[in-house]
């Protein structure tokens, strides 16, 4: 069995049509305030609460290299990218277990708009014994238990962790949250943006802008 790392693993999971720097710097803070050795991104193949990628698997998996290159901390999964099934994240972690051991701390990575809507996902409350959450909140935004539906507030209470240090020493099992800088990107408005031949320079990294030019994404 594969012995831990020196810290926790996060897992921010995505389509990443295309990945920004709202994605980038949630992947950085998250490394930085919850203590992470690494930051895993994971491009869904098929996601099943959004419409098919207009981006192919092999130019989304393209796109995250390019966005991630320099940091050290970064690492890029291609493990899902080409799967045809949906990409569940109760699958992505228990692949993950299977890989890293059970001694292993896992952190999936989300933002508090996904947070509210955990409950309607598949097998969510199985995400627990698999790994920690980790909710990334914008600044003066709290989670509180009254946005939350009864039975995530009722998880939300029993595993609510107050600190980064209280994930280290177990593998699974908390949800943590975390302020973030308040980025409004999102790929959605990216897309349409290129789409009508806006400039998007600045919202996301110039090589993954040039790729997505040389690759004539996004166009009508």
């Amino acid at each position: 069995m594969p012995e831990a790392s020196t810290g926790p693993i996060g897992i921010l999971g995505g389509t990443f049509d295309p990945v920004h720097y709202g994605h980038l710097r949630l992947a950085e803070q998250a490394r930085e305030q919850l203590g992470l050795a690494e930051v895993r991104w994971i491009p869904a193949g098929q996601p099943p609460h959004r419409d098919t990628p207009r981006g192919t698997p092999a130019q989304r998996l393209d796109m995250v290299k390019l966005a991630i290159a320099g940091n050290p901390a970064f690492a890029l999964d291609a493990g899902e990218a080409f799967s045809r099934a949906p990409s569940y994240s109760v699958d992505t972690l228990t692949r993950l277990r299977g890989e890293l051991g059970a001694r292993q701390a896992l952190v999936l990575l989300l933002g508090s708009d996904a947070f509210l809507g955990l409950a309607d996902w598949h097998r969510w409350r199985e995400l627990f014994d698999l790994a920690h959450i980790a909710v990334a909140t914008r600044p003066g935004s709290t989670l509180t238990m009254d946005k939350l539906p009864d039975a995530l507030a009722a998880e939300f209470a029993a595993r609510r962790c107050n600190h980064a240090n209280e994930i280290g020493g177990r593998p699974a099992g908390g949800i943590l949250p975390f302020t973030i800088t308040a980025l409004d990107i999102s790929a959605t408005l990216l897309r349409a943006s290129l789409a009508e031949g806006r400039s998007a320079r600045y919202l996301l990294p110039d090589p993954v802008l040039d790729y997505i030019f040389r690759q004539h994404l996004y166009s009508t």
